[in-house]
């Protein structure tokens, strides 16, 4: 199973890592699904430097910065549509600045892949078309893993019996 995570990226509090970092960790461990951060992947593309120029070339060189973004852009929607398995989106107010998380879960919607939204924001807040993309919201990530835990309890039994990943 491949899990896409989305979120805010561009303006989240470190570039969104934290909540990243401790979900791919989870998920790793307990589902033993591969996951996908389109962040990570993004530094790895584009390598330490090019990366950490990122937020002064929108406004010192539009034209690159367009062309990288669309380097990224391209590589994050082929692994939407061609890998992944379902979405997990963390909606905060950097999502809603952005337009990455936006665009992701539509395109997941469009292929018909299941979109997990978790958002402490109140669902009245939230763009209706964003809400109509998800399959389900939560309200935090311990009732995500409960969740999905529940969900895909079935195929974890089955890969440990099995002695696959």
């Amino acid at each position: 199973m491949m899990v896409f995570l989305c979120g805010g990226t561009e303006y989240a509090p470190e570039g969104g890592r934290v909540w990243r970092g401790r979900l791919r960790a989870w998920l790793e461990e307990n589902l033993n699904h591969d996951v996908y951060d389109s962040a990570v992947e993004a530094r790895q593309v584009l390598g330490e430097e090019e990366w950490a120029k990122l937020g002064t070339l929108k406004a010192a060189d539009l034209d690159r910065f367009r062309k990288v973004m669309q380097i990224l852009i391209s590589r994050d929607l082929d692994v939407i549509v061609n890998r992944t398995d379902y979405v997990v989106c963390h909606w905060d107010e950097a999502a809603v600045q952005g337009g990455e998380s936006s665009a992701l879960v539509t395109a997941a919607h469009r292929k018909g892949i299941p979109v997990y939204l978790v958002t402490e924001i109140p669902i009245e807040r939230i763009g209706g078309w964003v809400v109509g993309c998800t399959a389900r919201i939560f309200s935090g990530f311990d009732e995500l893993k409960s969740f999905l835990t529940a969900t895909y309890i079935t195929e974890v039994r089955q890969r440990a019996f099995w002695g696959a990943r």
